[in-house]
């Protein structure tokens, strides 16, 4: 009996010395001493003796189990915090991998407080492999007129040129089913969609470039203002820059041929953004909108119907002294109108575009507002024309004038995204 209390003082002893081990570790300067015991001297009168009260070793027990308690707390709340992130970097990924950006407002209806309801363009990865596989097909078309070119005119030379753009297509294409993989098997990779997309976009403009320098060499004999531009996809990146500014203009006539059937909307025809103003001289027709002139950020509505398909001739006039305006489609005025930014002459040292709205100067472009489908003969001229010259235009008259600010010549134009010319003769081919 004897032997098995002193066992049992020994085990409490050893208990004492773990706790006090452990607890060393959590109070800082403390220190917690172990000390033998005779096997004959009661071990209650020897903790006393060694000055370690019994409130004492009951307190530190309990602070020791408390600590435990207050650890395992904050553990468990980590592990909380943890599914959370994790959670919602789940849904996070699923999302940047499936849903469209939000389509940006463009900078005048911000300020007016106009909602834009053209239809916000998906810039989604589905969407974005849609927009290229349409681009490759039209740069594939244009491949297929060079060869047979090339075949008529036995030409070395845009063979060995066709081959190498043939081979720049295919590996864009490859892109775009590695996408299209992608997408289907929800791989990580798409993170860098926006990064990826833009390498592709830079790739389609250089490919672009070269095919249209290829093209120049059957194209020496034709007139520099026989061609259409063609934007056949609704993104903000294709267009087309006026390569001189505007002078400063207190009455102006603009003109062109337009063909689209696009809806809602055909976008924006041109605009031109000069510092402070992107909204100097803007043509547009968004959502279920009728077209607009904008001047100064004015707005006249205009009342054309062009979206069904076919070329169409417009003119708008308008002269600073009381904004009066008038619009003309196919050589006929079906409106007119006044106070359209009176007294405000159109300021110089601008940027002119094709195909896009400015929020920016010569950017800020945003895709619900681009302008689809063709566009030819457009010309600007610093006063207004009369009801007979603007029907000579209409008509393809011989008497027909070309814009003595801005003439519509290959020359004078810079294309870019993927926007493409093609040979245009008015009058000849429409519809």
């Amino acid at each position: 009996m004897e032997a098995g209390t002193r066992g049992m003082h020994w085990k409490l002893l050893l208990l004492f010395c773990l706790l006090a081990d452990g607890m060393s570790q959590d109070f800082g300067q403390t220190q917690f001493i172990c000390t033998s015991v005779p096997k004959d001297m009661d071990i209650c009168a020897a903790t006393l003796q060694n000055s370690v009260p019994g409130e004492d070793l009951k307190s530190t027990v309990m602070q020791l189990r408390e600590t435990v308690l207050q650890q395992k707390e904050t553990i468990m709340n980590q592990k909380e915090t943890i599914r959370e992130l994790t959670s919602k970097l789940t849904r996070c990924e699923s999302q940047s991998a499936s849903e469209p950006g939000d389509a940006r407002v463009g900078g005048r209806r911000k300020e007016m407080g106009t909602k834009n309801t053209m239809g916000d363009v998906s810039r989604g990865p589905t969407d974005t492999l849609a927009q290229l596989s349409q681009t490759l097909q039209s740069l594939k078309q244009r491949l297929e007129n060079l060869e047979q070119f090339s075949r008529n005119n036995n030409s070395v030379q845009a063979n060995s040129l066709k081959d190498l753009l043939q081979n720049k297509i295919d590996d864009l294409e490859k892109q775009v089913l590695s996408r299209v993989n992608g997408l289907e098997e929800g791989k990580p990779g798409l993170r860098n969609e926006s990064e990826q997309r833009g390498r592709v976009e830079s790739t389609l403009t250089s490919l672009h470039q070269r095919i249209t320098d290829l093209e120049k060499g059957q194209k020496d004999n034709r007139p520099l203002d026989k061609f259409q531009l063609t934007f056949p996809l609704r993104t903000n990146y294709m267009y087309a820059k006026v390569k001189k500014s505007l002078p400063e203009m207190y009455a102006f006539t603009v003109c062109m041929w337009l063909k689209s059937n696009a809806s809602p909307g055909v976008g924006t025809p041109f605009s031109y953004a000069v510092p402070g103003q992107a909204n100097e001289l803007v043509l547009i027709e968004w959502g279920n909108n009728p077209m607009e002139m904008l001047i100064n950020d004015k707005v006249a509505k205009l009342p054309f119907l062009i979206n069904d398909g076919k070329w169409h001739h417009i003119c708008i006039t308008w002269t600073t002294r009381d904004g009066v305006w008038e619009a003309y489609q196919d050589g006929v005025m079906r409106g007119n109108g006044d106070s359209l930014a009176p007294y405000h002459p159109i300021k110089p040292q601008g940027v002119l575009i094709l195909g896009q709205e400015q929020d920016t100067l010569g950017g800020g472009f945003d895709a619900t507002q681009a302008f689809v489908g063709d566009m030819a003969n457009f010309n600007i001229w610093d006063r207004k024309l009369s009801v007979g010259e603007i029907y000579n235009l209409a008509t393809c008259s011989s008497k027909a004038l070309v814009g003595n600010v801005f003439s519509w010549l290959e020359t004078s134009i810079e294309i870019y995204g993927g926007a493409s010319k093609w040979t245009f003769e008015a009058c000849r081919q429409l519809n």
